[in-house]
């Protein structure tokens, strides 16, 4: 009998000092995955990579395992890999989603966004606030903002006017501006970023639009002939935040939550002073490989809007539920 009760003790011994370990009973390992290229520069692999060493150095219990480059998910698969916890955090266009949530249509919108430090004013917005509101009831948290400001490419001409696009296969990043240019009478090519230099070297698709970091990251000056770069008239900004699969956020403590913000804030302050290189290095790089670089004008911007006006928006007011108001929250902004 003594013998059995100094085990129960030995047993309770046991049990209460792997309880207080905190190594032991908190040590988590995070799986982020993204669609850009890793190792080469991209700012939005960076942005996680920050995230990761920082919360690393942290040493709170958390390593954060970066997949880039769709090594582990698809790219459009992303949202409902976040939410049946196949992956934990990931690097996303919102945009991507809105075939689940019509309304984050609205992070890529054509003329919505005009600047960067526009879009800095619009984070702090009753529009963004609304659309956080939708991320987190579906089961999702923003970590870090981004906005990237892109451009248009074409294989065989420059597009500076909505009729230079008239009878072209165009690949577009998203329904907003599918709308546009299918407005323009332009037939689109419905593929993510990363399966363009394909698209446009096989002649699936002889025009583009996409994220001024992507038109680097995957070297389309190899395809392209022409640049419509943002200028003073940027039509195209998408807002593509790191996220966190609020399952994962709610297993962490205090410490490991307070760890992966402030590594989240850096990564943000760092992405902000990087976008607008982004545009500045495409159109250097676009240059060096011998691709006309042109800006809209004025009265280039005005057509194209007046197009979206007529597409984009009436679609987004009509059909969205609550579209009629974020886009008119998005609008005062100025």
């Amino acid at each position: 009998m003594k013998h059995r009760a100094t085990l129960r003790v030995l047993a309770g011994l046991l049990t209460a000092a792997f309880a207080a370990t905190p190594s032991l009973a908190e040590n988590i390992t995070l799986k982020a995955s993204h669609q850009f290229p890793g190792g080469k520069g991209d700012v939005r692999d960076e942005m996680v990579q920050m995230i990761a060493r920082d919360v690393a150095k942290a040493n709170v219990g958390v390593e954060i395992k970066v997949y880039p480059g769709s090594s582990l998910v698809k790219p459009k698969e992303q949202w409902k890999a976040m939410q049946s916890g196949q992956i934990d955090m990931t690097s996303f266009p919102l945009d991507y989603a809105s075939g689940f949530h019509p309304q984050f249509g609205a992070t890529l919108m054509p003329g919505l966004v005009k600047s960067h430090a526009h879009a800095q004013r619009i984070n702090a917005s009753p529009f963004m606030k609304d659309i956080k509101a939708i991320i987190e009831q579906n089961g999702v948290k923003v970590l870090a903002d981004a906005w990237l400001a892109g451009a248009f490419g074409g294989k065989d001409k420059c597009i500076r006017k909505p009729e230079d696009a008239s009878g072209l296969k165009v690949r577009s990043a998203g329904a907003t501006f599918s709308q546009m240019w299918a407005g323009a009478g332009a037939s689109i090519v419905s593929i993510p970023s990363n399966e363009v230099y394909n698209a446009l070297q096989q002649g699936v698709a002889q025009a583009t639009d996409t994220s001024s970091g992507s038109f680097v990251s995957f070297r389309l000056y190899e395809q392209l002939k022409c640049l419509t770069a943002p200028g003073d008239n940027a039509l195209w900004f998408m807002y593509e935040p790191v996220l966190i699969s609020k399952r994962t956020w709610d297993k962490l403590d205090d410490k490991q939550k307070a760890a992966l913000t402030e590594a989240s804030k850096k990564a943000q302050a760092y992405f902000e002073a990087e976008s607008k290189k982004l545009d500045d290095k495409m159109v250097e790089t676009f240059k060096k490989n011998k691709v006309e670089v042109v800006t809209l004008t004025d009265a280039e911007a005005d057509a194209w809007r007046a197009v979206a006006q007529k597409t984009s928006y009436k679609e987004f007011a009509d059909q969205v539920p609550g579209g009629k108001e974020l886009i008119e929250k998005a609008l005062s902004v100025k």
